[in-house]
């Protein structure tokens, strides 16, 4: 165990493993505060077993909105970074709720500031877990992709280690505790999560484009014998299959290629809001393509 969380260290850094790993464990630890809020709800403001769930609904719809998040973060970075910014955000939406609700009696006692209260600390969950979801497939993408079986199993890992303890701690500090001090005891968990996001580097998309079409310009070469060789090589090993599904293919391939690139390089004269909007309206666009034909006629095609 210890040598596998080496590895991983190693290949990640102990800064973004440590990340992981603690946003994932507050997820699952969402358990200790939430039997607190049960308790509010049902024994502290008296609610029928109707609106108690009215609230709970209203409070876990932004988990029912997950790739709008994915959507907004991809499409409009924040000084030119698309994952730390936003979960600083995510953090401080799932992080301000609890010390209101643990200093000022009056928020618990009214029903609808505590709905209002407890659906931004979802809505800070909702998008952190989308937000880092985007970390760990970008992480695993290039050639560290081998790990990506181990980096999802420490992060599901962590969220049962916290859904435990979470569990297991809730209902003695339920008996032990007044409401107030288990929510502020909670809140220190995502002012930690807070404070290790300024732990993470992230190179901001301009300089990732750049370096993607500086490795692409030096992968073709126009002069060298070696090179074109080598060329040859790879070319004569291609199967009659493989160029019957390339050539099927490239259509879409070059409609994909110029829609990321005029998405990446916006004209000289748009702005920066309509430089946003063409990035959204072109997600937009992505998802109803794929969404028009089912995934099984997609593959018989």
């Amino acid at each position: 165990m210890i040598e596998w969380v080496k590895q991983l260290n190693k290949a990640f850094g102990p800064s973004f493993v440590w990340l992981i790993c603690l946003i994932y464990f507050t997820q699952g630890f969402r358990s200790f505060v939430w039997t607190a809020v049960s308790y509010q709800l049902k024994d502290n403001l008296k609610l029928s077993p109707s609106a108690s769930q009215f609230v709970s609904s209203i409070a876990f719809f932004p988990w029912s909105i997950k790739p709008l998040y994915g959507i907004l973060s991809d499409c409009i970075p924040i000084k030119g970074r698309k994952r730390i910014p936003y979960l600083v955000i995510a953090t401080l939406l799932s992080l301000v709720p609890w010390p209101m609700l643990g200093i000022d009696s009056n928020l618990r006692s009214s029903q609808w500031h505590l709905t209002v209260l407890l659906t931004v600390h979802n809505l800070g969950s909702a998008m952190a877990d989308v937000v880092v979801d985007a970390m760990i497939a970008e992480a695993v993408r290039s050639e560290r992709a081998s790990f990506a079986g181990d980096l999802q199993s420490i992060s599901w890992l962590s969220m049962a280690v916290g859904g435990i303890w979470g569990s297991l701690l809730g209902g003695y500090a339920l008996t032990n505790l007044q409401i107030d001090k288990i929510f502020l005891l909670f809140s220190v968990l995502p002012a930690i999560q807070l404070l290790s996001c300024g732990l993470v580097g992230e190179n901001s998309a301009d300089s990732k484009v750049s370096h993607e079409s500086a490795n692409s310009s030096n992968s073709h070469p126009g002069n060298g014998n070696g090179n074109i060789l080598d060329e040859d090589n790879i070319l004569l090993k291609k199967s009659s299959a493989s160029a019957t599904r390339r050539k099927r293919s490239q259509k879409n391939s070059n409609k994909r290629a110029s829609m990321r690139t005029k998405s990446l390089i916006p004209e000289k004269g748009s702005s920066l809001i309509s430089s946003w909007f063409h990035s959204l309206k072109t997600a937009t666009y992505s998802l109803l393509r794929a969404f028009r034909q089912p995934i099984i006629m997609r593959q018989r095609s």
